[in-house]
């Protein structure tokens, strides 16, 4: 399926459609899937196509992985929390996973920004340096 430029301009169009204040609204994404569906466009499978990677891409943008050695207190992730909120703005969904191969530390992921104080990865770095 060939996605022409056209295409692209209708997806994008129908994205910021669904942008409430910068976030994305789960309603509206399921409202413009549900027309592109039930029209009978011939190019509706292209657009949809198209928009739907828009909207994926906005998902790992406003999702943030935090993983820690140990598990952390509520206090510390609370404080986490307003930091990259503060940082990345509203609609931030975050989830806090312990992984005890990075030794101490943590490492967070916010789309593809990463940000890594573990243990585990200043040994690595410390190791490519010999």
């Amino acid at each position: 399926m060939k996605i022409t430029k056209k295409i692209k301009t209708e997806a994008n169009e129908l994205y910021r459609l669904c942008l409430v204040n910068g976030v994305i609204d789960e309603g509206r994404v399921r409202n413009v899937v549900q027309c592109l569906i039930t029209t009978d466009q011939r190019k509706g499978p292209a657009i949809l196509q198209h928009f739907w990677r828009l909207v994926k891409n906005d998902r790992v943008r406003h999702t943030a992985i935090i993983e820690s050695a140990v598990p952390l207190m509520t206090e510390v992730q609370e404080t986490l929390r307003a930091g990259l909120l503060r940082q990345y703005g509203p609609g931030l969904e975050m989830t806090f996973s312990h992984k005890p191969s990075l030794i101490g530390g943590l490492r967070v992921q916010v789309g593809c920004d990463v940000y890594d104080g573990s243990v585990r990865a200043r040994l690595e770095a410390l190791e490519k340096s010999f």
